[in-house]
């Protein structure tokens, strides 16, 4: 089959790639945008967007559950058919793209629906055709829950993130196998809406990438939930009976009506035809260089690459992606003469292309939406001292500022310092708005700003995020 010529194929259009594929075709480039599934990914689906939906429902029951600790009494009905009813009509159009693929179309793209496949250098394969990208393929095929080899598990109709967002009548009790960010936050939801949820998590604490207590306040906090929460426990079998699901671990057996299972997500590189670029496909994630780039030609952006599965990871990437691909087309086209008129392409590069941005992932943010907040930046006190730094830390209570004793918050400010450079490599901000007091402390590891600058700034009172000038004090 002949190819047909294009600019640049984008392979897999979740947000990063959308984002991509998008911005190149705005640019003038003639771009082909493949997706299986839905234009977006994840993240409008059944990630970021639905799963927020769904905490604001269950922190507003929360809330109206603490006023008589402030302002009287009040009775409170939790009802999931709102959430449901929004997610769909509001969030998600009820599991279809079409609006985004309309919009694709409207920036200059051309969508194709498949599985696009690499088929020899600069070539893709989807459908019954064949298209040579004269600039570039970029790979955005993100990643898909995976489910850890317990036996009998595969022949149970357990939930992943995708049924637990889209379920419309909740279940009486729920088992969540994993206790990580996905896993907690749903956790929540569901509890504060009535179900008794037990999680089981093989780690010996909850949200274990994150700093030790922070584990111990979400966990707190969940508990006061009314969450059974068993850790170090290692499941050894699932069955289900037709109407209910058992874990079964050692002695231990657990029970509920249905079976939660947040254990993580894989890159399927299998599928991607790496082998036909002398690329191996036995991988866990496609390795890339500073520019986001797998090889000669190919670029990669999100979930895949393995340096994050978030989204402002994927269009952080997807900014340098765009910016290199354009100063190639800018180079091609100094050497061949323009094709056509790409005024809009300004990447404000020089003939090096040293304005291109490199990835930098050490003030790499991350919130788990939990209640309390749990937001952290760089490093944990833990990965600090394993990459051999001289450590300082410093910690304060958020109950002990003025703000979050007005609020009666659990939470903390933890910073980890680099005592040898007088700079912050780290920082967590657990509480009421843990991810936005986390803004100032990724500002401050991003830019390396001296402790001492820290030290002498004015901070708003009484604040949440005053509390960080108490820690630095801790720090000595």
């Amino acid at each position: 089959m002949e190819p047909e010529l294009v600019d640049v194929v984008v392979v897999g259009l979740g947000v990063g790639g959308e984002e991509v594929a998008g911005r190149l075709a705005e640019a003038g480039l003639s771009v082909v945008g493949i997706e299986r599934d839905l234009v977006g990914g994840e993240c409008p689906y059944w990630g970021c967007v639905p799963s927020k939906m769904m905490i604001r429902a269950a922190n507003t029951l929360a809330e109206a559950h603490r006023v008589h600790e402030f302002a009287g009494s009040t009775r409170v009905s939790p009802d999931w058919a709102p959430v449901a009813d929004r997610i769909r009509a509001e969030a998600t159009d009820n599991w279809d793209d079409r609006v985004a693929v309309e919009r694709f179309g409207n920036q200059g793209g051309r969508f194709i629906r498949g599985s696009g496949r690499l088929d020899g250098p600069g070539r893709v394969r989807v459908n019954d055709q064949v298209f040579q990208a004269r600039h570039g393929i970029v790979l955005s095929t993100g990643t898909r829950p995976a489910a850890p080899p317990i036996d009998g598990l595969a022949e149970t109709p357990y939930w992943t993130n995708h049924q637990a967002i889209e379920v419309a009548q909740l279940p009486d009790s729920l088992l969540v196998l994993g206790g990580g960010a996905i896993g907690l936050e749903l956790t929540q939801v569901f509890a504060r809406f009535g179900v008794q949820v037990t999680v089981v998590e093989a780690l010996d604490r909850v949200l274990a990438t994150e700093e030790p207590e922070s584990s111990e306040v979400v966990a707190a906090a969940l508990r006061a939930d009314g969450v059974n929460i068993h850790t170090d426990v290692l499941a050894d079998r699932v069955d289900h009976d037709g109407q209910k699901f058992t874990l079964r671990a050692d002695d231990a057996r657990y029970t509920a009506d249905r079976l939660l299972v947040v254990t993580g997500r894989q890159a399927h590189l299998d599928e991607l035809g790496l082998d036909t670029v002398g690329i191996r496909a036995d991988q866990r994630f496609l390795p890339v260089d500073d520019r986001l780039r797998v090889a000669e030609g190919i670029w990669a952006v999100g979930d895949v690459t393995g340096a994050g599965a978030f989204t402002h990871v994927a269009t952080y990437q997807a900014g340098i992606v765009v910016a290199d691909l354009l100063d190639r087309v800018r180079r091609a086209d100094a050497v061949e003469g323009p094709e056509r008129d790409r005024s809009g392409t300004g990447a404000g590069t020089d003939p090096n292309g040293t304005a291109v941005p490199r990835a930098d992932y050490r003030a790499l943010p991350r919130v788990t939406f939990t209640d309390p907040e749990v937001g952290a930046v760089g490093l944990t006190e833990s990965q600090a001292r394993q990459r051999g730094i001289n450590v300082q830390v410093g910690s304060v209570s958020l109950g002990s500022s003025a703000r979050g004793w007005i609020h009666r918050a659990d939470g903390l400010i933890k910073l980890v310092a680099d005592a040898d450079r007088g700079v912050l490599v780290g920082g967590t901000s657990v509480g009421p708005a843990g991810g936005e007091v986390l803004s100032g402390l990724a500002v401050a590891v991003h830019a390396a700003v001296p402790l001492a600058e820290l030290r002498s700034m004015i901070y708003a009172y009484p604040t949440f995020y005053r509390a960080i000038s108490d820690a630095l004090r801790d720090l000595g």
